[in-house]
């Protein structure tokens, strides 16, 4: 397996713009953003700012690009559509696709369009990216977890792209069971961001709010239900492994859901909620919780949206 030299990231948000910073600061013109129209022309226009720094990665229309080594995917889910089909001109034999998408599900899409080998499964946990326009404030890139749904041992094209990472400071790890990594993710995203957007709260109010944290994780145990119907051994301990990580973020940190209702954007309640209730109904497990969580999250949208 060759060393991964070229990166594509699809979306420019605080992921995306995060971790392409990150990026051209070790390896700089190894990596580009892909869009086209309107957002391609902001792109190359006024590039991101990251802690105050202005980043000029380059930013150009698929259309004229060659095939990558790796294709970063940071967009929301309901925007992953549209990047398969802005990237599709750039997926080369060896191109290797990573999402970094929330939910657990992404990847199963991934595949129905792309080489299922080349799909690698991934997710991004404890960065704390606050965006504003084009500027991004971030005091932790977290941890990317990425890998085939089994990594013992490692493939070859795992340990590429983790050697790219590290070589960019890039905190990543290749857990044993990715799948079961995904569904812990998706837990804490059942509970702390729909909660943060509900209750349009920082981290802070995880951290030290009983009330809030008790909401917080009888979300989550309904997510620990479900997966244990589907095989997947998710627990109690997994939510006393993410307290641990909440009480170290940044406490005026706020989860991306939180922001996408501070600033009037589609969040993705349907993928978190509305995957929920889908999955109770078909397993026979009751969601409560998180069905009252999407009436209170659409019923926000719909003030800013409809």
């Amino acid at each position: 397996m060759k060393a991964i030299e070229s990166v594509y990231i699809i979306g420019a948000g605080g992921l995306g713009a995060a971790y392409g910073s990150a990026i051209q600061r070790a390896k700089p013109a190894s990596a580009a953003f892909l869009a086209d129209g309107a957002r391609l022309q902001r792109l190359q226009q006024d590039g991101v700012v990251v802690n105050g720094e202005h980043f000029r990665l380059p930013a150009i229309n698929p259309q004229n690009a060659p095939a990558a080594d790796l294709i970063l995917l940071t967009v929301k889910y309901h925007q992953l559509d549209e990047a398969i089909k802005l990237m599709q001109p750039c997926v080369g034999e060896h191109t290797l696709i990573l999402s970094l998408l929330n939910g657990i599900d992404s990847e199963e899409i991934l595949s129905a369009r792309f080489d299922s080998r080349r799909v690698i499964h991934g997710l991004s946990l404890g960065i704390d990216a606050v965006r504003e326009g084009n500027h991004i404030s971030c005091s932790s890139y977290g941890v990317i977890y990425f890998g085939h749904p089994r990594n013992d041992p490692p493939a070859p094209e795992i340990v590429a792209i983790q050697r790219f990472f590290s070589s960019c400071n890039i905190p990543c790890e290749v857990p044993p069971d990715m799948l079961r990594t995904q569904w812990w993710k998706f837990m804490i995203n059942v509970g702390i961001n729909q909660l943060s957007a509900v209750l349009q709260l920082p981290y802070r109010a995880f951290q030290v709010n009983p009330h809030a944290r008790t909401l917080m994780d009888a979300a989550m145990h309904e997510v620990i239900a479900l997966a244990q119907a589907h095989a997947i051994a998710l627990d109690g301990d997994d939510i006393s492994r993410w307290h641990t990580i909440l009480d170290q973020l940044s406490p005026d940190g706020k989860t991306s859901m939180h922001q996408d209702v501070e600033q009037r954007r589609k969040t993705e309640v349907e993928m978190f909620a509305g995957k929920i209730i889908e999955l109770g109904e078909q397993s026979s497990v009751a969601t409560p919780v998180n069905r009252m969580l999407f009436d209170l999250v659409r019923a926000k949208e719909a003030a800013y949206l409809e």
